[in-house]
């Protein structure tokens, strides 16, 4: 069984899972299919806006689909929710995404 037809049977028994939506959208990515990655970073974030690195990594996935403004929205996004949480480490490496980008 493929790493994507075991989590989806995971997500099947738990589809609020905010862990397993992002592994699904990590999954895809690294598959290289950076349009359901980002749909599954979408439902993670739905799930749990709180979910800092989805921001960061479904950022990374507009990046390769070459929607730029869409991935420094994004980011600034998932800042906000890193600021408020206080997770200086996500406001950090987000933060230098962000500039990395030009925004």
């Amino acid at each position: 069984m493929s790493r994507i037809a075991q989590l989806e049977k995971l997500h099947a028994a738990d589809p609020r899972d905010a862990d397993v939506l992002y592994m699904l959208a990590q999954e895809n990515a690294k598959l290289g299919d950076a349009r359901a990655a980002v749909e599954w970073y979408d439902r993670c974030i739905a799930t749990d806006p709180e979910y800092h690195y989805a921001y960061y990594h479904k950022a990374r996935s507009q990046e390769v689909l070459g929607e730029h403004p869409q991935a420094i929205e994004t980011l600034r996004a998932g800042l906000a929710r890193a600021e408020t949480a206080r997770n200086a480490k996500a406001v950090g490496e987000i933060s230098a995404y962000i500039e990395s980008l030009g925004g």
